[in-house]
């Protein structure tokens, strides 16, 4: 009996196995088959997506996608949501409303809500689950729920070279200038100056960065070490895979 138990126990490890990897197989064929690109876009009809964008699968909410602009190399997480006007089918007219530059990085379940402008500039990094919008609710009129007061909306824009952290939120009228630094769970109101470094909710700038002094206050942390001259990528990928053993 013992013997039988052990071949039935091993048998079902292996469909175990062999289904775990039918499972992970199909999905990974699935993902790829539902990434949308500039060719190939699915239902998804944006005014412009550029070459070696992509948005993984699934995606999140999208609509106005014709009043929407994609840079070129932009990389868009699972499950963000994109949308230009307040509901779909609204005639938003001549101009994009919402326009990412190159390079744009949207990590997984973000949200760039822009019921008027939003503009994110070139290689501007977001982690996951951002919050971008030009809209906020309104509560002028105490005695109507806030839900169905007008909202308002200010055009927001983030300047090129940004990095906002995981759980950041930026809110309508925002201005971020260049290579801005929005630390995680900061909330954004109002405008921040290139080189500053924001925190809390509200955020306020807890460091900049001048041509004279540098940065103030000074940074704890070391400079990372760059990468030497002459390394190829493929040299890159080999260190990376090196056990400690091999190190």
């Amino acid at each position: 009996m013992p013997k039988n138990r052990n071949t039935f126990s091993s048998l079902t490890a292996w469909r175990r196995r062999i289904a775990s990897r039918a499972v992970h197989g199909g999905w990974a064929l699935i993902k790829e088959a539902g990434a949308v690109t500039s060719e190939r876009p699915g239902k998804l009809r944006f005014r412009r997506i550029g070459h070696g964008t992509r948005l993984a699968f699934p995606q999140g909410t999208v609509f106005g996608e014709p009043w929407i602009e994609l840079g070129d190399h932009c990389i868009i997480g699972e499950q963000v949501t994109l949308t230009a006007g307040m509901m779909p089918g609204l005639d938003l007219g001549a101009e994009p409303i919402l326009t990412l530059g190159d390079g744009v990085v949207l990590g997984r379940g973000s949200h760039v809500i822009a019921d008027t402008t939003v503009t994110i500039g070139s290689d501007t990094y977001c982690g996951p689950y951002v919050y971008i919008t030009s809209t906020n609710h309104s509560y002028d009129d105490p005695r109507q729920p806030v839900g169905k007061q007008w909202p308002r909306m200010e055009p927001v824009e983030i300047g090129p070279g940004c990095w906002l952290g995981t759980g950041a939120v930026v809110l309508p009228g925002a201005r971020l200038g260049r290579n801005v630094v929005v630390a995680a769970g900061a909330v954004v109101r109002g405008e921040v100056p290139d080189h500053a470094v924001v925190a809390g909710a509200p955020a306020r700038i807890v460091r900049t960065w001048d041509e004279r002094n540098g940065w103030q206050p000074p940074l704890r942390t070391p400079a990372p070490v760059p990468i030497p001259e002459g390394v190829t990528p493929e040299q890159l990928l080999a260190i990376a895979e090196l056990t400690p053993e091999e190190a």
